[in-house]
């Protein structure tokens, strides 16, 4: 009982820490700062906040690091760090936290189809656990489908507090981006996610020292996301932060980056890529619930009717 409730409490708290990212990067997207100068920062924070932990607690136990180990750790930072986290925030910018958290349910039926792929996983047509799956991953793509294309009515108004970022972002919320680029975005990273989980195994087993891996994983992404950003935002003013965007930063690069990454890593380690991915629509709820409170958004059936 004590083994499987560790896991299943560390995944309830990632899934607020990942909510919690959901809200406050909308919140300062909206306010101004650039999607790829937030990634190189939070990379940047992520690697120096879990470099100590590999360092201090791993120097004795970790293992001789190999050239496919390495090639590995590098397929991680560039499919589920850069690629994922950056289609991700470039999608939530162009929709909402609401929609892309619950579009983040793609990502256990991503995960099981790839599973499947990989021999990872059985189906089991005619078992009932095999049929629940199927159906589960239907359902999963059926829901996203519907909730990208369909523009529904309002299901509950915004709460109609006013506080300074909440009114400054409900002004935003009457305007989005593209609502198809936004939801199409997101769609890619939980295939990115997706393929990270099933990587990250692998990265595990050759490699059991997992400070040290997701050190190494948050330097390579560090390196890509700044020669990204760097690249596609010429304006130096770009990279200045006020106190909304350092705390932002902060929380980002250290709770979500490293601790949750970390936890995932762990959980992955002791129940497999599968059982991470069913804790996703917990999130759902909770960037729902605060993004109606926080961030003065309505909540609709579907995206925004334009």
């Amino acid at each position: 009982m004590g083994k499987d409730l560790l896991p299943f409490l560390l995944m309830v708290v990632v899934q607020f820490a990942l909510a919690g990212t959901a809200i406050i990067t909308k919140l300062v997207m909206d306010e101004g700062m650039d999607p790829y100068v937030h990634l190189s920062y939070r990379q940047i924070i992520a690697t120096i906040s879990i470099a100590p932990f590999a360092y201090f607690i791993e120097r004795k136990t970790r293992p001789k690091l190999t050239p496919f180990t390495l090639f590995l750790i590098f397929m991680c930072s560039i499919i589920g760090v850069t690629a994922m986290q950056m289609t991700c925030f470039i999608g939530l910018k162009n929709s909402t936290a609401t929609i892309t958290t619950a579009l983040s349910n793609l990502v256990p039926a991503n995960t099981f189809l790839l599973a499947v792929i990989c021999g990872l996983e059985k189906v089991g047509v005619r078992t009932k656990a095999g049929q629940a799956k199927m159906m589960g991953t239907i359902l999963c793509i059926s829901g996203a489908v519907l909730l990208s294309l369909y523009h529904g009515k309002v299901v509950i108004d915004n709460l109609g507090i006013h506080w300074k970022y909440s009114s400054h972002n409900t002004s935003k919320n009457n305007s989005h981006g593209n609502f198809f680029t936004g939801p199409f975005l997101v769609i890619i990273s939980t295939m990115a996610y997706s393929v990270w989980l099933i990587i990250q195994p692998s990265v595990i087993l050759r490699y059991p020292a997992p400070y040290s891996s997701t050190t190494l994983m948050f330097f390579m992404a560090s390196l890509e996301c700044g020669i990204i950003a760097i690249c596609v935002n010429h304006d130096k003013t770009a990279w200045s932060l006020n106190s909304i965007r350092a705390i932002s930063v902060l929380y980002n690069g250290t709770v979500n980056s490293a601790l949750a990454l970390y936890l995932v890593t762990w959980c992955i380690k002791r129940k497999g890529p599968l059982y991470v991915s069913m804790f996703l629509p917990l999130m759902l709820v909770i960037s729902a619930f605060f993004s109606w409170t926080l961030l003065g958004e309505k909540l609709y059936v579907g995206t925004k009717k334009r």
